[in-house]
């Protein structure tokens, strides 16, 4: 059995990638910075890999240290680096999500070159893709040709920059030192948790169907579902013609408004808002931070990720932005991911 390693095994990607890699008869080992959230990694292969849990090993490493790492490395026929910092405000210190990403990919890269790892699968965004090109206005579409120039975007994002660094310093270094790298890059995550700890990405279902999205910034999202997310990097591992390629998996552009009406009719008895934000208000409210800055660079355009190269690399469609939707919705009300207001 091969052995893949998975940093960040405590992420929403990151457990339903264990569990596919499982279910396929891999070995996996999965890198945490701690125990803390270590139970809803078990509870996450309990449910999608039920009966594979002796083939997962856990082991302790952090992206801004080297301690753990040539451990984590050992035997490893491959890396899927999928750890990522991710805050639901905009930090008023960029390095706090910057650091990770960049020093993280780097020290990775490094430790499986040093291992004689040459496979290599990062998990990237679209906001490498579809940012600082001038599009403040309309629509336009976006392939994996297209890259984030950070020094031409007019507002800054951190998450956008710690991804956009990170993955020009993992095509540089997989280029010097002959390694096998493919990057893929989701949009908006959503599809079913497996436990309480999920991520951020989540929030857009979660707080239309509790209220505590009380309106909604005039934008739109690529949507991806964790599960073709997952199956991707399992696909580009299985598939020598992905290496040195870039993957977009993302679904169909959909407004705020859209997902809102989805929900809506899926559950009608829950008071989803309707009201809509002006741009101007958002604009005004993204110079003071706050998650609204996360945002800022999506309003006034339609940015459509064309995912069809990713669609051929996974052999079948994507499931649809209501499938996602709507599991997101399910598993977190099953789990009690809604606030307490939700009644």
């Amino acid at each position: 059995m091969k052995t893949i390693l998975v940093t960040g095994a405590s992420g929403f990607v990151a457990k339903h990638l264990i569990g596919q890699l499982l279910a396929a008869g891999y070995r996996v080992r999965g890198t945490v910075r701690g125990q803390g959230k270590v139970p809803g990694i078990w509870e996450a292969v309990r449910a999608l890999a039920p009966g594979q849990e002796a083939d997962l090993e856990l082991v302790e490493a952090d992206l801004l240290s080297d301690a753990g790492w040539p451990e984590a490395m050992a035997g490893a026929e491959a890396v899927m680096h999928v750890a990522a910092a991710i805050v639901a405000e905009e930090p008023k210190d960029a390095s706090l999500v910057v650091r990770p990403a960049v020093e993280g990919t780097e020290r990775v890269l490094q430790h499986a070159h040093a291992a004689g790892t040459k496979r290599v699968i990062l998990t990237s965004s679209i906001a490498t893709v579809g940012y600082g090109l001038g599009h403040e206005r309309g629509v336009r579409r976006y392939t994996e040709a297209d890259y984030t120039s950070i020094e031409t975007m007019r507002r800054s994002w951190a998450y956008c920059i710690g991804k956009t660094l990170a993955e020009r310093s993992a095509w540089a270094f997989a280029g010097s030192n002959e390694m096998e790298l493919t990057t893929i890059h989701p949009g908006a995550i959503l599809g079913p948790a497996t436990d309480k700890d999920t991520s951020i990405s989540l929030g857009l279902v979660t707080g239309l169907l509790d209220g505590s999205t009380p309106a909604m910034a005039r934008i739109g999202f690529a949507i991806s579902d964790v599960r073709d997310v997952a199956a991707m990097h399992l696909a580009a591992l299985e598939t020598p013609a992905s290496i040195g390629q870039r993957y977009l998996c993302t679904g169909p552009f959909m407004t705020f408004e859209q997902v809102a009406d989805v929900l809506r009719r899926a559950y009608p008895d829950r008071e989803i808002t309707s009201k809509v934000v002006p741009d101007w208000i958002i604009r005004i409210l993204a110079a003071f931070g706050g998650p609204v800055r996360q945002i800022i660079n999506d309003v006034g355009n339609e940015k459509h990720f064309d995912g069809s190269k990713g669609e051929v690399l996974l052999g079948r469609p994507y499931r649809s932005n209501e499938e996602a939707i709507l599991s997101a919705a399910e598993s977190a009300i099953r789990l009690g991911l809604l606030s307490p207001k939700a009644g």
